[in-house]
């Protein structure tokens, strides 16, 4: 980048922060506060992006923006030569937004948002430079303890919101001082007490703030001094006119308080970084804040605006200090710093004039501020401790203002130290001079701040209505508090290197106690407790993984059951109908003889009477596209699956794995989880149901969508967008398939490939033809009666999927992918999920929401739309993707077997059985949906002529689920296949126990040999074809 182009880049991000700054001064002189500003975001969770702006708001806008103002302008020196300085701006200004956005937020769940967007952003400026360890490790604590916080933070937040009734700060503020102090409201405070405290760095959250000062200078000066760490603060002053008056709140504030405030100001004196002990003087002012939140004196309240404004204005420009000093003499450590004066003359100037307000010297913003916190903080509410540790920390503040203003610049370098350094450059010492005047300014005319300090106030403390006292010049106030800090103050500072000495000697001793030891023996702790953990759960053998899996399922579902056995609503009972009873019949008949079959092609077709059963269940329920489906979806499977056995017992490894017929742990597991699931069906099915959506799907599909198949209708019109992403993830299947397809092809020899050739059924392979075409044109003519009549896309597409089956097994997969539209299965999906995406433009170029479908006018009597291009790519979608209350009690009987047998079959060690286990679940997942439906309802799966209504159907809703879940199961089970039929090529086996410790085989193994011809043909090699 060019010094033009930097300058210009510098100059427009500078531009941000100083507009919003003048924004909201030239807002706050021509309009009243508060302002109140709300956009519907989501409506279904009344969620609004709900802004209010107060006094307390503007006082954080202006520091936001203002020491922002000064932070970019500081950038644009300190890192001029860095080649990520515009990585720099870009996560200033958005750290920027997301404060704006954290203090003028008026909902919990938009104020959590972006409070966790200054937490990542944080981490990313303190990782900056994250080529270097330390920053790296640095972000990672921050993040952890932060985002840590956010997450405690945000259980608060719901906690409260639910209980109050509304997520809206203000109210919320306005009624919690009438609300009872419930152990809910009580929980929900702690948690937020908490999420506050990571925050703003407070015991015994303290101690990642100076191990952040890792992070660059600027951001340093900007996140830890006036914004990030304030914003607990901030939180805690937005919620004190609501939980201020409960006992438990205050003491928490005024204790934790005044612990970080003595403890942050002691343990600054064991630093010899300049940036780290300004860090630690950091934690004990936040300690202070927090303490002054917690009193209850009008006085406090204004003593909080005050010391927030008063810090931004003297910490940011002695971090700018220390940058400088770093940036000129390459070190902040004190041992090799002094004498700078005459090097950086305006950085000494800046230096004092900041350092003059944070020891709170007459004439400074500091002054009025201490001024004010000492008689706030003479009330009788303040216990002992407090008042001690306010002592400490204004006698230490002295002292550090003394290191950073009087020992670096006006006494000489150590003795045997030469300290060579340079004054910076304009960029870099503008910032901290024109914030250190501002708060002189401000200390010798208070009355400037004076209306927005009693607004922010006022928004602490709803009683203030003006100032206690008019913030006027007194030189002769708390003269004897001042005089007593300033001596003790210099005293301390005149032995900072003997009281560093002792500190270090003290934290030698009691230093494994500490947070920060206590932090990274938790972190070495979580891989050595991972590692014993994996030892014991994870010991390679897949059969004890799934027990343990459906175990827990078992006992959770068990306990939620066993605990609000009170509640149940158990459905009347009563016979079912006669063809549902078969049905149910020939599915329990399925499932108890995939458990006791061994043989697995025996295996396979016990398994096809479970989904022959569920189409036939299907189609007495009412549901003629459900039972299309899953009598399309059976046969092809069967067939696939006929095929990979048969290529299994040519590759020598069609043999069932040697395992006892009868397992009764297995079994018992099984029956077990079953059991809890189909009896947590039974009272879903007991429960009132509400067929509100249900009836509009039925009352709406003809006269909105012009279609009379509601199953169709609701997934190609009313739920498109689902239907869309359904397809693509049966698209994603095939593409993850790809690769192994690919690669098992790729093995075979090119000799054996052109036996499979030549190797086909004669006459399958002549019948196959002109069947082939029949059933296209079958699938195409369901296609298009769907959206009237029994059918659609997904039927058709998977009888399509049958006419690709068909070839394959006439003549092989080359030559059936061939004959597909495109020549290759990827390409025919991508091309139905595309015309899928195009059918829901032209609804949205005309102002409708996407995926809203226009038909032509009923002029043209053409029932043509947009919706038979999004079922054209439904149809395409599929056929590309898988070429490569009355009578729940006897359909919860079949769901129990059915689950009970897929379970069973899912704890085998063969690998073919767990694949099969998993395609008997999938029928009971298929029967779950529809059961929890309802298999009785007054509503039509297909509107019939002159009729709106139809009894006996079961709902259209869950139908619609239900198809779709057939499709994308059997997508899945066919994608499992494909794994399977590659690990058994790949390992030579199938027992999954075995495979563990099994060597990969040898092709020899895995391939039978050629055959060879019984004679020589009698013409030469070279003319043999």
């Amino acid at each position: 980048m060019t010094t033009r182009q930097g300058v210009g880049e510098a100059l427009l991000f500078i531009l941000l922060p100083s507009g919003a700054f003048a924004t909201v001064l030239w807002a706050l002189f021509t309009h009243d506060l508060p302002w109140q500003f709300t956009w519907t975001w989501v409506a279904a969770l009344d969620i609004d992006l709900a802004f209010r702006v107060d006094g307390l708001s503007a006082l954080m806008l202006l520091m936001v923006t203002g020491v922002g103002a000064a932070v970019f302008i500081y950038t644009a020196g300190y890192l001029t030569e860095h080649s990520d300085r515009s990585r720099a701006y870009q996560l200033l200004t958005l750290f920027m937004v997301a404060m704006i956005g954290s203090v003028t937020a008026d909902h919990l769940l938009v104020l959590f948002m972006f409070w966790e967007g200054t937490s990542l952003l944080s981490f990313m400026l303190v990782g900056f430079y994250h080529e270097r360890l330390e920053s790296r490790k640095a972000a990672q604590q921050s993040l952890l303890v932060t985002g840590s916080g956010g997450l405690v933070l945000l259980a608060g937040f719901i906690l409260l919101g639910e209980n109050i009734g509304s997520y809206q700060i203000s109210t919320i503020v306005a009624t919690l001082p009438d609300a009872p102090e419930t152990p809910e409201l009580q929980l929900a405070m702690l948690l937020i007490l908490a999420g506050a405290f990571t925050k703003s760095a407070q015991v015994p959250f303290h101690f990642w703030l100076p191990n952040a000062m890792s992070a660059p200078t600027p951001a340093s000066a900007y996140l830890h001094s006036a914004t990030m760490v304030k914003l607990g603060v901030y939180l805690l002053a937005r919620l004190d006119p609501g939980f201020g008056d409960w006992l438990l709140w205050t003491w928490l504030l005024k204790g934790v308080g005044s612990a970080t405030a003595a403890w942050g100001m002691v343990l600054a004196l064991r630093e010899r970084d300049l940036k780290r002990i300004l860090a630690w003087s950091t934690v004990a002012t936040l300690g202070t804040l927090v303490v002054l939140v917690g009193l209850r004196s009008a006085n406090a309240s204004v003593a909080v605006g005050l010391l927030l404004l008063a810090h931004a204005l003297y910490k940011a420009p002695l971090f700018f200090v220390a940058g400088i000093i770093d940036h000129g003499a390459g070190t902040r450590l004190l041992d090799r710093l002094g004498g700078l004066r005459r090097q950086m003359p305006w950085t000494a100037v800046a230096a004092l004039l900041a350092a003059a307000s944070m020891a709170g010297l007459p004439l400074s913003l500091g002054f009025v501020a201490k001024d004010m916190i000492l008689d706030a903080k003479s009330g009788e509410d303040v216990f002992l401790f407090a008042r001690a540790a306010n002592t400490v920390f204004g006698i230490i503040a002295v002292a550090v203002a003394g290191i950073a203003a009087v020992r670096l610049f006006w006494l000489p370098a150590p003795p045997g130290v030469t300290c060579r350094a340079h004054e910076g450059s304009v960029a870099l010492v503008l910032p901290p001079l024109a914030l250190a005047l501002a708060g002189i300014a401000l200390g010798v005319f208070p009355f400037m701040a004076q209306d927005l300090i009693a607004a922010a106030a006022s928004a602490m403390h709803p009683a203030v209505t003006e100032l206690p006292l008019n913030l006027s010049l007194n030189l002769q106030t708390a003269w004897g508090a001042l005089g007593t800090s300033l001596l003790l103050g210099t005293l301390v500072y005149l032995l900072w290197d003997r009281l560093h000495a002792v500190t270090e000697w003290l934290a030698g001793r009691i230093g494994k106690i500490g947070m920060t030891s206590i932090y990274d023996h938790s972190l070495d702790w979580i891989p050595l407790v991972a590692a014993a953990t994996t030892r014991r759960l994870q010991q390679g053998h897949l059969p004890v993984y799934v027990a343990m899996l459906l175990g827990s399922a078992a006992i959770t579902v068990g306990a939620a059951l066993w605990f609000g056995r009170a509640d149940a609503v158990w459905p009347a009972p009563d016979t079912p109908s006669l063809g549902v009873a078969g049905a149910c019949c020939l599915i329990m008949l399925g499932a108890v003889a995939v458990t006791l079959m061994h043989d697995r092609l025996v295996l396979l077709l016990a398994n096809g009477l479970i989904g022959y059963g569920s189409a036939v269940l299907f189609l007495f329920l009412g549901s003629p596209d459900l039972a299309y489906t899953q009598f399309t979806v059976e046969t092809v499977f069967v067939i696939v699956v006929a095929a990979v056995l048969l290529k299994l017992k040519r590759l020598g490894l069609g043999n069932a794995v040697a395992e006892p017929r009868w397992r009764p742990a297995a079994a018992l597991l099984a029956a077990a989880l079953a059991s809890v699931l189909t009896l947590l069906i039974v009272l879903v099915y007991g429960v009132a149901f509400d067929p509100q959506l249900s009836e509009y799907f039925g009352n709406h599909s003809l006269d909105a969508a012009h279609g009379r198949n509601v199953v169709n209708v609701i997934l190609v019109d009313f739920r498109a967008i689902d239907t869309l992403g359904e397809v693509s993830v049966v698209m994603l299947s095939l593409l993850a398939a790809w690769p192994l397809l690919y690669a098992l092809r790729r093995t075979q020899h090119a000799g054996r490939e052109q036996m499979q050739v030549k190797q086909h059924i004669v006459i399958l392979s002549v019948v196959a033809k002109p069947l082939y075409w029949l059933i296209l044109l079958v699938s195409l003519w369901v296609l298009l009666r769907g959206h009237n009549e029994p059918g659609g896309g997904f039927i058709g597409g998977l009888i399509a999927v049958s006419a690709t089956v068909l070839w394959a097994a006439a003549h092989n997969t080359a030559a059936a992918r061939r004959r597909l539209p495109l020549g290759d299965p990827i390409r025919l999906a991508a091309l139905g999920v595309l015309l899928m995406l195009l059918s829901g433009l032209p609804g949205w170029l005309g102002g409708q929401a996407y995926l809203t479908h226009l038909w032509l006018p009923a002029s043209l009597n053409l029932p043509l739309s947009t919706v038979t291009l999004f079922d054209t790519g439904v149809y395409l979608g599929v056929w590309g993707a898988l070429a490569g209350e009355h009578m729940i009690w006897g359909v919860a009987a079949a769901i129990w077997i059915v689950l009970a047998a897929g379970f069973y079959l899912c704890l085998s060690r063969d690998v073919f059985r767990i694949t099969l286990g998993l395609a008997v679940l999938s029928s009971a997942v298929n029967l779950l949906l529809l059961a929890t439906g309802r298999l009785d309802s007054a509503l039509p799966a297909v509107i019939p002529q002159g009729e709106l209504v139809l009894a006996g159907a079961s709902n259209p809703l869950p139908q619609a689920l239900v198809l779709t879940a057939i499709v994308i199961g059997f997508a899945l089970t066919c994608f499992s296949l494909v794994l399977v039929l590659g690990l058994i090529r790949r390992t030579g086996g199938d027992d999954i126990v075995a495979l563990r410790e099994a060597e990969p085989p040898s092709e020899a193994k895995i391939k039978p040999p050629l055959p060879q011809p019984r004679h020589e043909p009698p013409w030469p090699p070279e003319q043999r074809s």
